[in-house]
């Protein structure tokens, strides 16, 4: 298949470029190199294609009103408290840009950095790379980064890959925003995932160390549920969910389908957890995707991860990447 790449705009003196990828099965994905950014994403269904995830129409609104669409956040994904980490005996100070936390790498993390981009028309792929050099954001090492993106069918896998010089952290996530539906709300979704416990999380949304049970909790989506509470209010998600140890990576570990049940998500991942957020803070100033506004739970994010805090508690999976074991992550989302 043909790859279509054009100019999109530019970023601090450098050209955003954005690929465009169609599948057999009509889905069309496109992408930015800024921040590695799914900007649209749409699906075949009974009148046409539908738009599944949220993004702005041109690159222009994305620097100053994206809250990370559909991006790949890192050096390390979430938040670090106090915005600083020891490692071997030296602490790191890094950049504060939430509530006293560094929160997806900083403010000039690898989600808003151009990467080079090339295609793969073999694969219907777009391959994604960066140097991040030591000190970027505060964090030690130089790292080269790799992502790449292959649409086959209905499904988006992701394969991303860092191999830095010395230890350093990583731990990244993509994030989609999405919307399988027709209204303006994700709250009448039905969600499921593997997850039998989640991590505790303090005012300030930083993991105490503690993982709980979700029986008798509103993170108990072991069974597919809208995300409302018996009275059908809505309810609020930015949780790290803990998926099973012994479960088969062969199975989904989190179903989401559209209200219309025309539309379903299936994300499966090497990662041990994933952050269900429900865009409990979102509220965009600007139109998106066909001049929608994206308000509170807007959307919904399925970021396969390992556990935040894991710099903070040494009991969690460890997020420090050597050059003896450089980082690997993959994960794919079917949709249709």
């Amino acid at each position: 298949m043909t790859i279509s790449v054009t100019q999109a705009g530019e970023f601090n003196g450098k050209r955003v470029d954005e690929a465009r990828l169609v599948s057999d099965t009509g889905v069309e994905i496109s992408a930015l190199n800024w921040g590695v950014t799914v900007r649209d994403w749409r699906v075949p269904v009974s009148g046409g294609l539908r738009p599944v995830a949220l993004g702005f129409e041109t690159f222009d609104p994305y620097p100053e009103h994206s809250p990370h669409f559909g991006s790949l956040a890192g050096r390390v994904a979430n938040r670090i408290a106090g915005a600083k980490f020891t490692l071997d005996g030296k602490t790191y100070t890094l950049p504060e840009n939430q509530t006293g936390s560094c929160l997806h790498g900083g403010p000039e993390g690898l989600g808003r950095q151009v990467w080079d981009m090339e295609t793969d028309e073999a694969a219907n792929a777009i391959r994604f790379t960066h140097f991040s050099p030591d000190g970027a954001m505060g964090f030690p090492g130089n790292v080269n980064f790799e992502a790449v993106y292959r649409l086959e069918g209905n499904a988006l896998t992701l394969e991303l890959s860092a191999m830095p010089d010395r230890p350093t952290p990583i731990s990244l996530v993509q994030h989609q925003y999405f919307n399988l539906g027709t209204t303006d709300t994700i709250l009448d979704h039905k969600v499921q995932t593997l997850a039998s416990a989640y991590s505790e999380v303090d005012e300030n949304l930083l993991p105490t160390g503690a993982l709980l049970p979700v029986y008798g909790t509103q993170y108990d989506l072991r069974e597919p549920r809208t995300l409302r509470d018996a009275a059908g209010n809505p309810l609020n998600y930015d949780v790290n969910l803990v998926l099973p140890t012994a479960r088969n990576l062969d199975d989904p570990l989190a179903i989401v389908t559209a209200p219309e049940g025309d539309l379903t998500l299936k994300l499966f991942s090497d990662r041990p957890g994933v952050q269900f957020y429900n865009a409990v803070w979102t509220d965009c100033p600007v139109p998106g995707i066909g001049g929608r506004y994206y308000g509170q739970h807007s959307g919904l994010c399925l970021e396969d991860q390992k556990f935040p805090g894991a710099l903070a508690h040494a009991h969690f999976p460890s997020i420090i990447v050597t050059p003896d074991v450089p980082y690997r992550h993959w994960c794919r989302f079917e949709i249709g």
